[in-house]
Formats: structure tokens, sequence, C-alpha cells
């Protein structure tokens, strides 16, 4: 595959400016990384998708790396997310894009969808629940033990403690040790998302994902949700440490035009385990 130019962007979101990677010609194709990542969780793809005749938009999500970064918890609230998302569809002067997202970048997607169905043209989710579903699933033990973390990060300061200590001992590890197939983090990959998170503020704005979201009223509110109408593919690896296999049981209920990729021996970081099959569904599913 020939070299692919990545341009670095400044594109205007929910009042702020998120820094976004773009590449390629053609129909735009966003790409939402998750925690604790930024654009680069997408390097596999990116090539790929411009290559296929796509333009790409891979953000670093507010917060993360060169993005703005507002102190506000509630800052990081879905509907704010979200409508980052929507300002990126309006810049590629399209009608309408495809969304994919990872992890929380999923969680987002499917929010998205719900909310803005206009401006969705195809859905692509990796390893990220749909909240309906997962809000039903935690209340069982067998996701409520995977879901331990959560709790932890909902804590105030202790989280950015645990995380951060020891030259971020513990994020090194579960790019290391997480992964179903190791050394699907190279240690470039690892040096880069700490330099990223070791930025003044960085931590306590990625953990402001969960902080902002994770509430009864939020609970109540996507209860409500309506099925996405958007074409839907879900990629899922099913070795995944913290978010079960039953997550996907009744996806239909919440979108109606729904495909599901399951790849048995990849976890969570599907994207960047298996690439190669990654890259063949998403292109299969966009084209």
């Amino acid at each position: 595959m020939e070299e692919i130019e990545l341009r670095h962007q400044r594109i205007t979101g929910d009042g702020i400016d998120l820094h976004v990677v773009t590449a390629g010609v053609g129909p735009p194709v966003i790409l939402l990384h998750g925690f604790p990542e930024n654009w680069r969780s997408w390097r596999r793809q990116i090539p790929m998708l411009a290559a296929a005749g796509f333009s790409v938009l891979a953000p670093d999500m507010r917060g993360y790396n060169l993005s703005d970064r507002p102190p506000e918890q509630n800052a990081y609230q879905l509907d704010h997310l979200v409508a980052d998302v929507a300002a990126l569809v309006r810049a590629t002067g399209y009608p309408r894009a495809h969304i994919v997202g990872h992890d929380w970048g999923g969680i987002i997607a499917w929010t998205f969808a719900d909310k803005h169905p206009q401006l969705v043209d195809r859905l692509v989710i990796l390893n990220a629940p749909h909240l309906k579903l997962y809000f039903q699933e935690v209340r069982h033990p067998r996701q409520m033990i995977k879901s331990w973390y959560m709790l932890f990060f909902l804590l105030p300061r202790l989280p950015e403690l645990a995380l951060s200590s020891n030259n971020f001992k513990a994020v090194r590890d579960m790019f290391r040790l997480r992964p179903a197939r190791k050394e699907s983090f190279s240690d470039k990959d690892i040096e880069t998302y700490i330099e990223a998170l070791s930025q003044p503020g960085a931590l306590t704005a990625a953990l402001n994902y969960y902080r902002a979201n994770l509430t009864i009223a939020n609970m109540r509110k996507i209860a409500r949700s309506a099925p996405i109408n958007a074409e839907t593919l879900v990629i899922w690896g099913e070795l995944d440490p913290a978010l079960g296999i039953q997550l996907l049981e009744g996806l239909e209920q919440v979108a109606s035009r729904l495909r599901v990729h399951r790849i048995r021996d990849s976890s969570h970081w599907v994207q960047n385990e298996a690439p190669e099959e990654v890259n063949k569904a998403l292109a299969s599913f966009l084209s």
C-alpha cells in the first residue's frame, strides 16, 4: 500500500477546538477512540480507509492529547461529546458521515446515531456496549465483577493517583498484559499514550468521561432512547476482559439493521489486536 499523507488540523467542536488527523479524499469516515488512547488508536485503519476512497477524520476526543481540555467535569457529558461529532460531520461538507467508534468512542457513536440520525450514513461499533443494555446487564454479577474499575474511576482524585503512580505502571500494564494478542501495542505506542496522559489535567479529563456520564439520571434518559435505524456493524473481540460477550444479547432491540462480526481470539482493543480482520470487515461494510 502506498504511503498515505496524514494531515493535522484543528476543527471547532462544541465550544472547543479538536485536533483531528485527516487523510484521503471521498465520503467521510469519522473514527472515535476510547479510553485512554487518542487518534493513534486508528493508525492501522487510517491508511486502508484512505486508500479505499474515503476521507478519514480521526480526532483526539475532547480532553485528550492535542485537543482542548476543559477543566469542568460536566464538559464531558455525552451531550457535549455528541455535539463535537456533529461539528466534525458538518466540517466535512458532506450531509452525512460513516461513524466508527471503539470503547468510549463507541458509546458516543451509539448516542450520536440516536440523537442525529440524519447525520449518520453507516455506524460501526467496536467493543463498546449500548448503554441501555449495559445498564441492564451491570446489575448481574457476571458483568458487575468485570466493571469494578468503572466504579473506582468515579471516585475523586484516587484514580488519578493509582493510574499515574510509578510512571503510569497500571496503564503500561494494561496495554502490555491485557490484550489477548500480546505485542499488539509497541513500546512507541505505549510511550505516546503515556506522554499524552501526562499532560496537566489530561488524566482527569479522561476519567471525567466516566464521572460525567455513569449517573442515575443518565441511566433513566438512555432507557428511553429510540432504536437506531442506521445500518450497523458491531465488531466484537470475544476475549474482552471488561465487557462480557452477553452485552451482544438483545442488540437487535436497539439497532434494527444490525450485523455482528465476532473475533474469537481478540480482546477489547480489537482494531489493534486484529487489524487485518477489522480492516477487511470495515472495508466490506462501508463500501
